[in-house]
């Protein structure tokens, strides 16, 4: 039996199920009457993604429709981190959306803090963009896990490497 147990916790996405809710909402920006003749596109660079379409209005529209998808996929909406609406050439609008990875130095600092207060016997590290948590007792981690899914933090968290 092991001494000692741990988890990491991570800010992260399925790259895949990304692709497949960007693929969701170019179908029914095609597909829906009010946005059939926009010329909106949606483009997935390597960090970001990319909207241009012919109106704030639908801008709103796109931003509802890729979060609906999003949320589908089991994604968390706290990954999108919206820029500045600019304008284009030709009366158009466009928007970069950053994705979220990783957690920050701030971030992690904060989450170590939360876990150092309320629970003693559980030990935080930073290392990297990474919190990992370790504790001679399992039922200690599985309860800094629920803790830690009530606060409102930023960024999405999830759990992995739970050994």
């Amino acid at each position: 039996m092991a001494s000692n147990y741990s988890f990491d916790i991570v800010s992260d996405f399925d790259q895949q199920e990304l692709v497949n809710a960007i693929d969701q909402t170019v179908r029914e920006i095609k597909s829906r009457y009010d946005l059939k003749d926009t010329q909106t596109t949606v483009e997935l660079a390597n960090e970001a993604i990319a909207i241009n379409t012919d109106s704030e209005f639908t801008l709103d529209a796109v931003h509802s429709i890729l979060q609906q998808k999003a949320a589908k996929r089991n994604l968390s909406l706290k990954i999108f981190d919206y820029g500045k609406v600019e304008s284009a050439s030709g009366n158009r609008v466009r928007q970069e959306i950053k994705l979220k990875k990783g957690i920050s130095q701030e971030i992690a600092k904060q989450i170590s803090k939360l876990i150092r207060d309320e629970f003693k016997k559980v030990q935080p590290s930073i290392q990297g963009d990474v919190v990992r948590v370790s504790s001679k007792d399992k039922d200690d981690l599985q309860t800094v896990i629920q803790r830690l899914k009530q606060e409102d933090l930023p960024v999405a968290l999830q759990f992995t490497n739970y050994r």
